[in-house]
Order: structure tokens, then C-alpha cells, then sequence
């Protein structure tokens, strides 16, 4: 059985470039889902597949924080089903009309056609990405 623990978040950032001289002090404990998932009853993860969206920094196996309650915008990171298979990408919107485009340039950008079924499902607003696995 596994203990139960909250990870607690630091006062103080963590600096990227040479080390702060000032002490780290623990500030509160930390709850993911507070911190991520704004509306719950809207809120859904789901895995990353593929190399798609590594330009976005989304990896395969990664979580996506999806909010269905969002409008998508021209930018968003949206979850869409086309032709009912889902995917995660880029949504465009111009004069041209909609696509989606990925992150990574070997991938085509998909042109909205009429004869598509397009479905939005939500708008990623985060991603857990882990650096090690365990396991």
C-alpha cells in the first residue's frame, strides 16, 4: 500500500541559469488538479501518441490537460476527432478557412474539406510530461 503524500511547492523558483545564493523555503502543498484542471466537470486527460506535437513540447506518452469547456481560438492546442479518429494539433483559422498543423514540420497541415467530419473535443491547457519513467 502506498503511503499517501502531497508534494509540497517551493517559495522560492528554482533558477535555470547559475544558482540563487537564497535559501529554498517549502510554501504549501502542492495539489496538480488545483493547480491544472480549472473546470473539473469540463476537464478530461488523455496519452499522447506519436511525434506530432514534439515541437510543442507534447511527447508521446505524455498527459494532456484538456478543458472542453474553452473556445478554441486560431493557436489553441486543440483535441479534435476527424472522421471520428482523434488526434492533437495546432487549430488555424484565417480567410483560407480551418486547418490543423502540427509542431513538427514532417507532418502535412489537414485542410478542412466538406466531405470531413470535424469534431472539437477540447482545448489542451497543459501538459505532464515526464523526464524519467518509472516503473
Amino acid at each position: 500500500m502506498k503511503d499517501k503524500y502531497t508534494p509540497q511547492l517551493m517559495a522560492m523558483p528554482v533558477v535555470a541559469g547559475f544558482p540563487s545564493p537564497a535559501e529554498q523555503y517549502v510554501e504549501s502543498p502542492l495539489d496538480l488538479n488545483e493547480l491544472l484542471v480549472k473546470k473539473p466537470a469540463a476537464t478530461f486527460f488523455v496519452r499522447a501518441a506519436g511525434d506530432s506535437m514534439n515541437g510543442a513540447g507534447i511527447n508521446s506518452g505524455d498527459i494532456l490537460v484538456v478543458d472542453r469547456s474553452l473556445e478554441a481560438v486560431d493557436g489553441s492546442i486543440v483535441i479534435v476527432a476527424i472522421d471520428n479518429e482523434f488526434t492533437v494539433k495546432y487549430l488555424r483559422k484565417d480567410k483560407s478557412g480551418i486547418r490543423l498543423e502540427a509542431a513538427n514540420s514532417k507532418f502535412k497541415s489537414i485542410v478542412f474539406t466538406d466531405d470531413m467530419e470535424l469534431r472539437l473535443f477540447g482545448v489542451v491547457t497543459a501538459v505532464i510530461h515526464q523526464f524519467v519513467k518509472s516503473g
